[in-house]
């Protein structure tokens, strides 16, 4: 794993220190003096994680911290304080400040590389979906964070693992008053509950008596509905080992007993908040796909979705030796309706087309828009006499009733003709198969309008 690690810290000894140890492990190193220049390195975008000292002359770790997380060009850069400061107070004011972790001085080679390697992968994921999200919104530069880079973390739905009923009474007395806790003494039962529930996050503990914790980390990761679950841990004092282990194969954060209810509420909220904000790139990246597959005004699928989906259907078929049959459909004397009633009216009249035109079709079949007042439906499995009952169907549904329009105003008739083509030739192509279609709508519009023409008439 290779990337880049900011050290901030003004003593040259520590930081010499830092950076043999992460480019023993080839990691490249910038170092900071001070708060002020790290946000300028930060800024440019040139580091994955910020290793932060907190006592630093002028502007403090702490306050690094709040401007890294409060700029939109910095918020999703992972930032562990590293201080000599061991109290809890001091580790709850670095998680409120946004810091991700809290390391302790000494530290150890161990603890430093699971915490960096742990940190590191969530900000390559999550640049993976910044960019993506950005690319297909077509933003550019940032200048505002998410909404959900500004949620408090609150009000979660946590499961806790843990077999000792006085442990969890405890951990939940901690946390209910911010979140709903579900306790489940049983490992599997907990499996079950975390892939069916909508849990925000999982506490598990790491004292469990009759089964391993870090199985159950695992089979956490190597779920899909789970898979993107924070972890938090509770573990004692002395078991570290365990503890990095379990950081290695998925596990988010920790907590030793005893447990300081500020520090757990406080990085309970961290990971909850770091989980909003990846859903919500995650739901932005598949509303801008669904949004590139879809025309806006009909929700039906757009032209550049069907051309190239009809090429996988259309190869599937010849190879398969199946039929397959294509409709163009064109409502009759649009730009009429347009000229007569508005621009308005006319959006009215193509929405409400496609909607008796989805119902009138199969599921199977890809129902798109194909551009202004024209439409395309791709058939699977369909012969031409099939095709032609179904747009014979869309015909009817169009004509026998009027649309509505100007929430129920007014009514227009409205008509629509057909062309319908089907697999001919074994070196039909999707430009041969939309131009046999479209050459039999032209007929049908020839000949009178609303009716239904195959180019095998």
């Amino acid at each position: 794993m290779t990337a880049r690690i900011l050290v901030v810290d003004d003593i040259p000894a520590n930081v010499k220190v830092l950076e043999a140890r992460l480019t023993a492990e080839y990691f490249e190193v910038d170092i900071a003096r001070n708060g002020p220049e790290a946000l300028e390195i930060a800024q440019q975008g040139a580091c994955d994680l910020i290793l932060l000292d907190v006592m630093m002359p002028g502007m403090d770790g702490f306050e690094v911290c709040r401007r890294l997380k409060a700029d939109p060009r910095t918020y999703h850069v992972p930032v562990v304080m590293v201080t000599a400061l061991d109290q809890p107070a001091d580790r709850v004011a670095g998680l409120e400040a946004g810091a991700d972790d809290f390391l302790t001085k000494p530290v150890s080679d161990t603890q430093l590389m699971a915490r960096v390697k742990s940190l590191v992968r969530l900000k390559m994921l999550t640049d993976e979906l910044r960019l993506r999200a950005s690319t297909s919104r077509g933003i550019g530069a940032e200048t505002q964070l998410d909404p959900a880079a500004l949620d408090s973390g609150a009000n979660g739905a946590i499961l806790l693992v843990d077999d000792r009923p006085s442990s969890a009474e405890t951990i939940r007395s901690y946390l209910k008053h911010q979140h709903a806790v579900d306790i489940e003494a049983h490992p599997q039962e907990a499996l079950f509950h975390a892939a069916e529930g909508n849990y925000d996050a999982v506490i598990i503990s790491l004292e469990l008596a009759d089964f391993d914790p870090l199985r159950l980390c695992s089979q956490i990761r190597s779920l899909d509905r789970t898979r993107n679950l924070p972890i938090l841990l509770i573990a004692d004092e002395s078991d570290t080992a365990r503890v990095m282990r379990a950081l290695d194969i998925g596990g988010n954060d920790f907590v030793t007993r005893p447990i300081d209810r500020n520090e757990l509420a406080a990085r309970m909220r961290t990971q909850i908040r770091r989980r909003r904000y990846m859903d919500s790139l995650r739901e932005s990246v598949k509303v801008s796909v669904t949004m590139a597959m879809t025309d806006p005004m009909t929700g039906l699928y757009n032209r550049r979705y069907m051309e190239s989906h009809l090429d996988t259907l259309l190869s599937d078929a010849l190879s398969r030796e199946r039929p397959l049959s294509m409709l163009i459909l064109d409502i009759d004397f649009f730009k009429s309706v347009n000229d007569t009633h508005g621009h308005d009216v006319g959006d009215e009249v193509i929405r409400e087309f496609a909607r008796r035109l989805q119902r009138n079709t199969r599921g199977i079949d890809m129902t798109c828009r194909f551009g202004g007042e024209e439409f395309i439906v791709v058939m699977p499995d369909t012969d031409i006499s099939l095709a032609i009952r179904v747009a014979e169907r869309v015909r009817r549904s169009v004509a026998d009733e009027p649309f509505a329009v100007q929430n129920g105003a007014r009514f227009i008739d409205i008509t629509t003709s057909a062309g319908v083509a089907t697999i001919e030739r074994l070196d039909d192509t999707r430009d041969t198969l939309i131009k046999r279609a479209d050459q039999a709508l032209y007929s049908a519009k020839r000949h009178g309008r609303n009716r239904v023409v195959s180019d095998a008439a």
